[in-house]
């Protein structure tokens, strides 16, 4: 006989999560005099067996969400913080192992970097909050296999020359003059995705990563002579998946940060960049150059859109 107990709905639930976004975290440790920070801002969600608290209203299978947030403050307590990806390990593999009606949780953690203030006083204790980036890093973990996707975001860069940009397609519409000797300049966006996946593997070193994978990109930025933005993105990703075995997977999103040559005929004055030119800094409109460098043999998982990353 057919189950009649819950009538028939003209509608489904389909994909949904819940949790508690952006938990402003502090944690200093102390060694004697010396202090450390690692301040993080962490968003934890979660999914699994919720259809009936949104059919019915039953909150029996929901953690609440201020348990959520008491949990990353005491584990920032209870475990440290070694790294944000070591931290979102630790939560994620709480969430899902603690409670059965949870499958999956997703940890997405920014950090923000200090830089500490040489003084001639006692201790050292006194910082400045470094601007050059936010560090980035999302854990995913469904009980048997992780994913973890770590990165950057705003972190603004500059050649000066070296940069060229000629015979592209045209049209009645097109205005630009070709460039020979241009600034290139871009705020990098950038994520990339970990080989690991499995608690039988070596954890990769997240610390040593992160630097030497902003290392990397760094000096394919500086040392690449450009003739496209595609092509020092693709420049970027190929040195890091090159020298970063932990690594499968790197996305860039890079707008392009124009600087127009001011016209300063009028005034008498040639504008040429042999001689130091002055130029207009645009914000916008601005050309975005996105795209995704693979290891061969690995498939993109990386979502395209990197704003909800």
């Amino acid at each position: 006989m057919a189950d009649n107990s819950r009538p028939a709905r003209p509608v489904i639930l389909g994909q949904n999560q819940y949790g508690k976004a952006e938990n402003r975290v502090v944690k200093i440790t102390r060694d004697g005099a010396t202090h450390h920070i690692k301040d993080l801002n962490v968003s934890v969600s979660l999914s699994g067996d919720m259809e009936e608290v949104h059919y019915s209203g039953s909150n029996t299978n929901v953690l609440p969400t201020d348990t959520t947030k008491n949990t990353v403050y005491a584990f920032a307590k209870e475990h440290g913080i070694e790294s944000a990806e070591q931290f979102g390990i630790h939560l994620a593999r709480h969430f899902v192992t603690s409670q059965e009606p949870i499958h999956r949780a997703r940890i997405r953690i920014e950090e923000y970097a200090w830089e500490r203030i040489e003084h001639s006083g006692k201790g050292a204790h006194s910082f400045v909050r470094q601007g050059q980036e936010t560090r980035l890093t999302q854990i995913t973990y469904d009980g048997a296999t992780w994913e973890v996707v770590s990165g950057l975001k705003d972190l603004v860069v500059m050649n000066s020359t070296d940069s060229e940009f000629w015979g592209y397609a045209k049209d009645k519409y097109t205005t630009l003059k070709e460039a020979h000797d241009r600034i290139l300049a871009t705020e990098v966006s950038a994520r990339w995705r970990f080989g690991w996946s499995d608690d039988a593997e070596p954890m990769p070193d997240w610390e040593e990563s992160y630097a030497q994978t902003k290392r990397h990109l760094l000096q394919a930025f500086a040392e690449t002579y450009s003739l496209s933005l595609q092509q020092t993105l693709y420049a970027m990703g190929t040195r890091v998946i090159d020298h970063r075995g932990e690594l499968d997977e790197v996305r860039f999103s890079l707008p392009n940060k124009h600087h127009f040559l001011v016209d300063l005929e009028p005034f008498g004055l040639k504008n040429d960049t042999a001689d130091g030119a002055v130029y207009l800094a645009a914000d916008r409109p601005y050309g975005l150059i996105e795209a995704t460098v693979l290891r061969d043999g690995r498939e993109a998982r990386i979502p395209p859109d990197l704003t909800n990353l």
